[in-house]
Parts: structure tokens; C-alpha cells; sequence
């Protein structure tokens, strides 16, 4: 005989306003890596065109480069990359603390920390991004 048991509803949306400190932390990193691994295909892809430059057209590359780096939106990308990136690496220290002990009291203050300073850095950094950088 089978038993049959009163789930609720399959998805309670409602739940979302009931996630810690430490359930947006643990989101966020998982989505930040995603998407790192995500980028890392996409530079290795970008990489590849360098491999007729090795064959004697070394303008390929930097064509390809130089194209990108007109696109105003892929400006935009890289300034999302550098939040998610600095954002992962602020988390990851954190749970690195986390595991040896240090700050266990304090781990939603140190969620926040990591965001502020993710925002301060991004922040600071828009101005390089969609200013072409320093020549």
C-alpha cells in the first residue's frame, strides 16, 4: 500500500520573504559562479581567434579585440562581470572565515559588508569601464 501525504502547494512564492542573511548568501554565490563559469567559456571562445594569428594573420585577434571593446553593452557586461567577480571572491572569503571559526556571530553583518564593498568597487570602477580606460 501506498501512503499519500499533503505537500501544499508545489511552489510557495511566499517563502522568498522568509530567507536570512545567510539563504541570499549562499544564492548569490552559486549564481555568481555560474556565471563565472559561464564567462570562462565565453573568454576561452574569444581566445580561439588567435588561433589564425599564430598562422601568420596576427590582426585577427586584436580585430576581434578592438571590435569588442566599441560595444557599449559589452562595456556594460564588464562592469557586471567585475561585481559578480569581486562580489564571489568578498563571499568566498567570507565563508572561508566562516569555516575556520572566525566571525561565526556575525555572518550577516559580513554578508553586508561584502555587498556594500562589492557596490563601492563597482561603483568606482564604471567610470574606467565606459571611459575606455587609462591610455
Amino acid at each position: 500500500m501506498s501512503q499519500s501525504y499533503d505537500r501544499g502547494l508545489i511552489e510557495d512564492f511566499g517563502r522568498w520573504r522568509e530567507f536570512s542573511a545567510g539563504m541570499w548568501a549562499w544564492i548569490l554565490h552559486k549564481f555568481t559562479g555560474w556565471v563565472l563559469i559561464g564567462y570562462l567559456f565565453m573568454h576561452i571562445a574569444v581566445l580561439s581567434t588567435a588561433i589564425p594569428a599564430a598562422d601568420g594573420d596576427p590582426s585577427t585577434y586584436t580585430d576581434t579585440i578592438q571590435g569588442l571593446e566599441n560595444v557599449v553593452v559589452i562595456r556594460v557586461l564588464e562592469i557586471g562581470l567585475l561585481a559578480t567577480a569581486v562580489f564571489h571572491i568578498l563571499n568566498g572569503v567570507r565563508l572561508l572565515m566562516v569555516d575556520l571559526g572566525l566571525g561565526l556571530e556575525s555572518q550577516d553583518k559580513s554578508f553586508y559588508a561584502a555587498l556594500v564593498v562589492t557596490a563601492a568597487i563597482t561603483v568606482a570602477s564604471v567610470p574606467t569601464f565606459l571611459g575606455g580606460g587609462v591610455v
